[in-house]
């Protein structure tokens, strides 16, 4: 919390400086359309300098970046169309997500809708990110085009005038007239290369992000995520926190269930715990999906483990060699911690395996090792797959290396996010015209691909409204 302080002051700081800022030069301030742009000269002379040197190599470039875009764009087909189907099949999945489809990501995003599966997003994350993005996006687009030998009008930034005035956006200006006389594959490599270039910083990141996290954590215990469970049919129920139940059904269980996180549910001898939320979600049909009853979920145990009787666990498959060397009824000393790698004792009494009896159980689960299904989670695993499952990093030097992790990880996954969102073929973003110009290459007509441009543009538009609907049907 300490440093959200710090962060919520650097952002009233740096909107103040850009307000004043603004203020003093505002005769390089013009209006285009929603947006107010700063036009200035700066990074002219070394965009022009790059664009006409190195002419051989962005000439193979140019190849690689049209091909980039396309790939970009077929891949934001298929995301895109992912996307849509889950928000109109799948509305438990959108009541998790919680926030409208089209939300950009601004400061504290995940810590306000509570995205526990993404790390926090601050101020300070976004204002270098963005810096770096758009400066490394629109700077790529002015030497594509230098190199065509199109003039730059201006450089500089813009921001929405009902936001603070904070640095949203860069931009290069090209003399569009001049450009629309170019060839197509010249004016695609130059819409492309943005795009290229969000690809090419999210690679050069991801390489510093692997290099940092071996040099910045080490691999100190391991987290666990839920608990064994199975499916017991409500007939077989006997008794609820100690009452007997004659002739059992859902609502009698739901009656005697409270909203404490052990409610006890038995079938003859054998004991399971559950939680009232969980009942209420499984209202329909025959079955319950209830834990059993394990050491683990009594002890409300710390999701950290660090070692058992002293020795330091690494990984899973550690920890189950340990735990396999007791038996059941043995008490055993766990050092657990928090996210903040401090860790404290803890001494716990094993039970016996509900499939071998003669086989000590701590009864805690590893959903992570299991194969994750979605968008959000697929995207997840592989910007951490250096990182194996369910281990706990400790961070080497405290909250700077969690902080500055955290950093890259973002960087990685809005560079990515920015390239492909860019090539929707739609009208306000590179995409678009990509997309038009592709039309009018295989056609040869500027009336066909002005239609399928308008086609594509508000098919988009109206599947984005289709998604909006069902994010607001999800929470009726």
């Amino acid at each position: 919390m300490s440093f959200i302080i710090y962060d919520v002051a650097f952002l009233i700081a740096f909107a103040a400086f850009v307000f004043f800022f603004l203020y003093t030069k505002r005769e390089n301030l013009k209006r285009e359309g929603l947006l107010f742009l700063y036009k200035a000269g700066w990074g002219i002379r070394i965009i022009n300098a790059v664009g006409k040197k190195y002419k051989k190599t962005l000439k193979v470039f140019s190849y690689v970046s049209i091909a980039c875009g396309y790939i970009l764009m077929a891949a934001m087909f298929y995301f895109f169309a992912r996307i849509v189907y889950v928000y109109a099949t799948m509305p438990s999945i959108v009541r998790e997500i919680k926030i409208p489809p089209i939300t950009p990501l601004v400061p504290y995003l995940p810590q306000v809708f509570k995205l526990d599966f993404l790390p926090p997003f601050y101020f300070t994350y976004w204002i270098v990110i963005i810096a770096i993005i758009a400066i490394f996006h629109e700077f790529s687009h002015g030497i594509f085009a230098a190199y065509n030998k199109i003039k730059i009008k201006s450089t500089g930034f813009g921001f929405f005038p009902f936001f603070l005035p904070i640095f949203l956006a860069a931009f290069v200006e090209l003399d569009e007239k001049r450009m629309a006389k170019k060839s197509v594959h010249s004016q695609l490599a130059i819409l492309s290369a943005g795009t290229f270039a969000n690809v090419l910083t999210a690679i050069l990141f991801f390489g510093v992000l692997l290099v940092f996290f071996s040099l910045s954590f080490s691999p100190s215990g391991v987290i666990y995520d839920t608990y064994p469970y199975t499916t017991l049919g409500i007939s077989a129920i006997t008794s609820v926190n100690g009452i007997f139940v004659a002739n059992p059904t859902y609502d009698k269980i739901l009656e005697l269930a409270d909203r404490s996180e052990s409610n006890e549910i038995k079938s003859g001898s054998r004991g399971y715990i559950l939680t009232k939320d969980s009942l209420q979600q499984q209202k329909d049909g025959n079955n319950l999906i209830v834990y059993y009853d394990s050491p683990a979920i009594r002890a409300k145990l710390e999701r950290i483990i660090l070692a058992v009787n002293g020795k330091e666990i690494t990984s899973v498959s550690a920890l189950e060699k340990e735990l396999a060397k007791f038996s059941p009824n043995e008490t055993i000393t766990l050092t657990v911690g928090g996210e903040d790698g401090t860790g404290y004792n803890r001494d716990i009494t094993l039970g016996e395996n509900p499939e071998n009896k003669n086989k000590a159980w701590l009864g805690i689960g590893f959903y992570q090792q299991q194969q994750k299904s979605g968008i959000m989670n697929k995207i997840y695993s592989t910007l951490s797959s250096f990182k194996k499952s369910n281990v706990y990093y400790a961070p080497k030097f405290d909250g700077i290396s969690v902080f500055i992790y955290n950093l890259l990880w973002w960087l990685v996954l809005i560079s990515i996010s920015v390239a492909l969102v860019n090539m929707l073929p739609v009208g306000i973003f590179d995409g678009g015209r990509f997309f038009y110009l592709t039309i009018f290459a295989l056609t040869r007509s500027e009336k066909k691909a002005r239609i399928f441009f308008a086609i594509s543009t508000y098919a988009i538009l109206f599947l984005i409204f289709i998604m909006m609907l069902f994010w607001i049907l999800s929470l009726i």
